[in-house]
């Protein structure tokens, strides 16, 4: 190609861009922001991280040992995981795993920004499926443009379709949310056949009601006004933080060239596009904002123009506010804020991981009667009453003996038969221990509770407790 073609393609370029730049502009909240889509890394990037909630719409569908793999058993207070059966009395790992991702989410943001607003968050996620569907429907952001503009049968009839899809969508996200908490396969029967509980219904209507609203109609408002990380971000970031970053020494003075420019630009060429692919509609040249969500499309958008008008890419970049100023970036490891962030984050997953791995099948509990604490009996022996719970922690009634020992004579009235314990429930069981008077030779004895199934010997516990008699 002559340089005589290449200026000539450059210049095609750029009318294009200009042409198309006078429809963008920044986002005040009174009309719809339509972004522009364009490929690159960070979209593809964008792409996967979305992928990843595929799993909110497949997990209840996942089958283990007989049963879902995954579900939230809220009448029965239960939650399977796989092979493990968690219960309320694990509250404390769950406060771990609360912990533990609210300390991910700090490190992650200030390490590189908002990431989980930009590539997780379902508000971000759905609004660009939303907004896909829309483009498929109504076209570029400019037909759309114009289609909001153009009379009410025209946009009825092009826009109907995209609303009963949005709804429909709006639907299965409630109804995934729901299989999450019963049998996913078989709710589906259930739904058509009207059988769920009313607040299955209640709770699918108004799951796709707040996702036909905020990712079809609010958009980036939810992250403007609704949304408090969008007020928190700047408590998380420090000058080490990389962002999404103008480089405002290489790109000013911008301004519109052409083939003969003499003027002294920078290479910002004014063609907007950073402000077009801004889901939030933001313009990145301004400065950090309230409305970035760090998602990075402005990137793409930015190097694909610096490569139609041969210039170099990085523009717009990701960048720290130290390495903006010159100042050398430190490396993640030795940034003592993100250390210690991660010290926690390992402290609360050892937790997690040594209650999943401690996790036993039965519990014993064992209270001593305060009121008396031992009663004398007619031939002399001293008697004292324990209330036990037991807690099944498998998914199968479990028929307990149970029996107690550290005592010479002791012996245990109340539970001739083996206890009944039903699957995730605690079973309270009153038992009297008797010792012969002369066996006590202190007021206060240890003795051991040991509990037992009597279907499968390998599942037992065993409790320490105390003997009371007289001085």
């Amino acid at each position: 190609m002559t340089d005589s073609q290449t200026d000539q393609t450059i210049d095609q370029h750029l009318d294009d861009l200009y042409e198309e730049a006078g429809h963008w502009h920044i986002n005040t909240g009174q009309e719809t922001i339509h972004a522009k889509r364009v490929g690159g890394r960070f979209r593809q990037l964008k792409w996967w991280s979305n992928s990843t909630w595929l799993i909110f719409f497949l997990g209840p569908y996942l089958r283990w040992d007989g049963r879902q793999a995954v579900l939230f058993d809220i009448p029965n207070r239960q939650y399977h995981m796989f092979g493990v059966t968690v219960l309320p009395q694990h509250f404390w790992m769950l406060s771990l795993l609360l912990l533990f991702f609210a300390i991910l989410l700090a490190v992650v943001t200030a390490t590189a920004g908002r990431v989980w607003c930009g590539y997780f968050c379902f508000q971000t996620v759905w609004t660009d499926i939303f907004t896909l569907i829309e483009e498929k429907f109504e076209g570029s952001p400019q037909a759309r443009r114009k289609l909001d503009a153009g009379p009410w049968s025209t946009r009825l009839r092009v826009k109907l379709p995209k609303h009963l899809i949005w709804i429909l969508l709006g639907t299965l996200t409630g109804a995934s949310f729901v299989a999450w908490f019963t049998d996913g396969w078989a709710m589906w029967g259930q739904l058509f056949r009207l059988e769920l509980p009313p607040v299955a219904y209640v709770t699918i209507a108004v799951f796709a009601a707040f996702t036909y609203v905020f990712a079809g109609h609010m958009r980036e408002q939810v992250c403007f006004w609704l949304c408090p990380y969008a007020r928190l971000q700047g408590v998380m970031y420090d000058s080490e933080t990389i962002l999404p970053t103008y480089d405002i020494k290489r790109g000013e003075p911008r301004g519109r060239v052409r083939k003969d420019t003499v003027a002294d630009l920078g290479d910002c060429i004014e063609c907007n596009q950073c402000v077009a692919v801004c889901p939030t509609g933001i313009d990145i040249r301004e400065g950090q904002q309230e409305g970035c969500i760090t998602c990075a499309l402005c990137i793409d958008a930015c190097n694909a123009v610096m490569d139609k008008i041969n210039r170099p890419r990085g523009l717009i970049r990701y960048l720290s506010l130290d390495e903006e100023q010159g100042e050398p970036q430190p490396a993640v490891w030795r940034r003592p804020r993100v250390v210690i962030y991660a010290v926690i984050m390992t402290l609360a997953l050892a937790g997690i991981v040594y209650g999943l791995g401690n996790l036993s099948t039965l519990e014993l509990n064992v209270l001593h009667e305060r009121q008396p604490l031992f009663v004398q009996q007619r031939d002399g022996s001293i008697q004292n009453k324990y209330t036990l719970k037991l807690l099944n922690k498998t998914g199968e009634e479990l028929h307990i003996a149970v029996s107690v020992s550290g005592l010479s004579g002791i012996e245990l009235a109340g539970v001739d038969e083996p206890v009944a314990v039903p699957p995730g429930r605690v079973a309270s069981v009153v038992v009297f221990a008797r010792v012969p008077g002369d066996r006590l030779r202190k007021a206060y004895s240890p003795v051991t509770f040991k509990v037992v199934s009597v279907d499968d010997p390998a599942i037992a516990q065993a409790v320490e407790s105390v003997f009371v008699g007289p001085d």
